[in-house]
């Protein structure tokens, strides 16, 4: 038997460190570890893509595809929670 995967704590992909909100507080743009600023779609494109460490995509209840931070326990990390660039 294998012992299951472990996250690796050496992940050398970029993380997003910043966010951008519109008025209603929805996200609108994202700052990566490396300084790369993006857009919804250019981020959602590079989460979908696996190059974004600790968050993934999902389908809301809309049928549109959404961000979100990796369910670990923290809530520091959420995405609301990072700091306004």
């Amino acid at each position: 038997m294998h012992p299951q995967a472990q996250p690796s704590t050496t992940d050398q992909r970029e993380r997003f460190v910043a966010v951008q909100k519109n008025g209603d507080g929805d996200l609108t743009a994202f700052q990566t570890s490396n300084g790369r600023v993006m857009n919804y779609q250019e981020a959602l494109q590079a989460v979908q893509a696996g190059q974004i460490a600790g968050v993934n995509s999902f389908k809301g209840r809309d049928g549109e595809t959404y961000i979100r931070g990796d369910a670990d326990g923290d809530p520091t990390n959420n995405l609301d929670q990072l700091p306004l660039f």
